[in-house]
């Protein structure tokens, strides 16, 4: 069963230990490499003459929709009932100190949202055709993780137009509705692997299917409220996914090569997607962001990574250092799922090469981590593995994790999830800036009182500021750290403060998490 459990995970996500450890690429040399400057642990300024100082990190994890594997549990609930989980899974958030949540709202060509673009995902309805739910769960999702301030990142797979049979419609298309775009324009659709055992794909080499993948996508962009736009590591099928069968794009390549060999124009192809997005998104949204958990390993050595495992450059024509390095993607998440001494691919090893390519480009780095994996045989049995990984996290200035899955956050194996969070996620954290999105720090709030429940939690009356969220700050006489944050209308409280009087200072950030002035500094009776 637990075989099963793997080989299915790897088919439907393409997680990236596998991938690695059973691929044999031809060695080259290796380089060196240099660590980050980028601190996690800031200065925010000064509570009177205190120097009060701030975490900044995105904290998140993935809620995945495809085949139900978080959320919602199983197809075809009710309202009711997807709210409720969604609003626990939120909660779960709030809980570990996260302030991200990023959410599979396009898994497979559908849409968690009514589109114009894509049916109705049947993860959210249990039915393939389409139809309307009736109730707008974009709409609710996005609210709900802003009431809690946390930033929503819209999770999309750009080219799979439908996933394997029975669950998905594979590629049968007797099982799409009649206006399925893939029913439509047959001549965007790709069916990989052959036979009944396939799915559909949008066709990467066509440009008119490039074009429409996009408009599906910036869709929920235009009519949401989201923070992120974000795409994990699939746009041509892993060469495990083929069951040995190359991508069958032969027409599109003979239309649209103009000569250029089938690798190179496949990963053009994916770079004018990520190009395209990043120009796109900011002339709709220019506070939206844009980031990419691609697999782990670029390349295997010389320029590339000291690893020996499947490289996301030759084998599914993902160029994510170009990406990088042209600075299309305001964030990056490279999903390194193997631990610290693995042969193949060596967290520790990885990790730096991953922090020398970022350095000095704009371009945020998030390390994507394996919680998934606990508990599996050798070293994941090592409760203490993800810590000692986000351990070297800070060490490699590391901006933030995002962590996989969200069943497996808070199913808490080994305690491991625990024992990261006390050490790595004990206070709130406010996200990192980015230099790219636009810039406009509220003005100094003032606190005008301060009432203690009989629970002992402190709440403060603010005022002024206009600022999207909150930052409150409590100091002693040498320090002062952060206690608590929160959206802008939410209420201000510090729910563990001191037995006696204690001082605060409050702040407002905007939408960029740009900080603003301090509040005055304000004591409250004991």
């Amino acid at each position: 069963m637990l075989l099963a459990a793997v080989l299915f995970a790897v088919a439907v996500l393409g997680l990236g230990l596998l991938r690695a450890a059973f691929y044999e690429p031809p060695a080259r040399s290796g380089g060196t490499v240099a660590v980050a400057d980028a601190p996690t642990q800031t200065v925010a300024g000064r509570c009177g003459a205190v120097p009060v100082t701030a975490p900044r990190e995105l904290r998140g994890m993935w809620l995945t929709t495809v085949y139900n594997i978080d959320f919602p549990s199983r197809p075809g609930l009710s309202q009711e009932q997807v709210r409720s989980e969604y609003l626990r899974w939120v909660d779960l958030a709030v809980a570990q100190n996260h302030n991200a949540i990023f959410v599979h709202v396009r898994p497979s060509g559908d849409a968690f949202w009514k589109s114009d673009f894509a049916p109705w995902s049947n993860w959210l309805t249990g039915r393939l055709d389409g139809t309307d739910p009736g109730w707008d769960p974009m709409a609710f999702m996005v609210d709900e993780a802003h009431k809690r301030n946390l930033e929503f990142h819209a999770w999309f797979n750009p080219y799979r137009g439908t996933q394997f049979a029975p669950s998905g419609a594979g590629t049968d298309l007797t099982k799409l509705p009649a206006n399925h775009p893939l029913v439509v324009h047959p001549q965007w659709r790709i069916a990989h692997p052959a036979g009944p055992k396939g799915r559909f794909y949008y066709d990467p080499g066509n440009p008119e299917a490039r074009k429409f993948v996009e408009d599906a996508m910036l869709e929920a962009v235009v009519k949401y409220d989201v923070d992120g736009v974000h795409f994990d590591d699939f746009f041509y099928p892993y060469p495990g996914d083929g069951k040995g069968e190359d991508f069958p794009d032969d027409a599109s390549y003979a239309k649209y090569g103009a000569g250029k060999s089938r690798a190179d124009w496949r990963r053009e192809n994916v770079n004018a997607l990520v190009r395209e997005m990043r120009q796109r998104i900011a002339e709709t949204k220019p506070w939206v962001k844009f980031g990419i958990s691609p697999f782990g390993i670029w390349r295997n050595g010389g320029e590339g990574s000291d690893t020996k495992g499947l490289e996301s450059y030759s084998a599914i024509y993902a160029d994510t250092r170009t990406w990088v390095r042209e600075r299309w993607l305001d964030y990056i998440v490279p999903q390194l799922y193997w631990t610290i001494g693995f042969d193949k691919a060596d967290y520790a090893k990885v990790l730096p090469w991953w922090s020398k390519t970022v350095k000095g480009t704009g371009v945020q780095l998030y390390i994507g981590m394996a919680d998934y994996r606990v508990g599996e045989k050798g070293d994941w049995s090592d409760p203490a593995q993800l810590d000692r990984q986000m351990a070297l996290n800070d060490k490699y200035g590391v901006q933030g994790q995002v962590h996989y899955n969200a069943k497996q956050v808070r199913a808490d194996r080994l305690g491991s999830v625990t024992r990261y969070r006390a050490k790595h996620y004990a206070t709130p954290a406010l996200l990192p800036r980015i230099a790219r999105l636009p810039a406009a720090p509220p003005a100094a709030p003032r606190i005008t009182a301060a009432t203690r429940s009989d629970g002992g939690a402190v709440t403060l009356t603010v005022t002024g500021g206009d600022g999207t969220s909150w930052a409150l700050y409590r100091t002693d006489s040498d320090t002062g750290t952060l206690v608590a944050t929160g959206r802008a209308g939410s209420p201000v409280v510090d729910r563990k403060p001191p037995a006696g009087p204690a001082t605060y200072c409050v702040s407002g950030l905007d939408r960029s998490a740009n900080e603003g002035p301090l509040s005055s500094p304000f004591t409250t009776a004991s």
